[in-house]
């Protein structure tokens, strides 16, 4: 029998932690008619200059590609959560903004990402939680 390194074996629970969170979050924010790739869309639209990026660093920002964030902003458009905006300087290049309708449900959305935070990590985690972020963050500025 195969057994993996101490290190893949954090992959294998990694990807499990991620689908057992992303669960319980879409679940909670399918309340509010979203799931939580689209409060990543939302937060990070929140803390840009202006409230606006180009599709391409949003993409970059969540961990997905241009064409998966093209396909998660047409819904979003539709209801106004997010609008086009036409790059003045250079017609080549559109940004993403976050529409008032986006930044509301956003607002709406961070008690219910918290609570489910709270309930999935305990008080007794937290000291090590730091650390942790610290090492997904470097995780994720990883090359591809």
């Amino acid at each position: 029998m195969a057994t993996l390194s101490p290190r893949s074996e954090f992959f294998m629970d990694l990807a499990k932690a991620k689908t057992v969170t992303t669960r319980r979050l879409d679940g909670r924010l399918s309340q509010r008619g979203i799931g939580f790739s689209d409060f990543m869309i939302l937060y990070h639209l929140s803390q840009a200059p202006e409230g606006k990026l180009r599709r391409i660093d949003l993409a970059e920002r969540i961990g997905f590609t241009a064409s998966g964030v093209t396909r998660m902003l047409i819904p979003m458009e539709k209801i106004g959560l997010v609008k086009r905006e036409v790059n003045e300087s250079d017609a080549r290049v559109s940004f993403v903004a976050l529409a008032p309708g986006g930044k509301r449900l956003f607002a709406e959305s961070l008690e219910d990402v918290d609570m489910v935070a709270e309930d999935l990590i305990p008080q007794s985690k937290m000291r090590v939680l730091r650390d942790f972020s610290d090492l997904l963050a470097e995780l994720g500025k990883a090359v591809v």
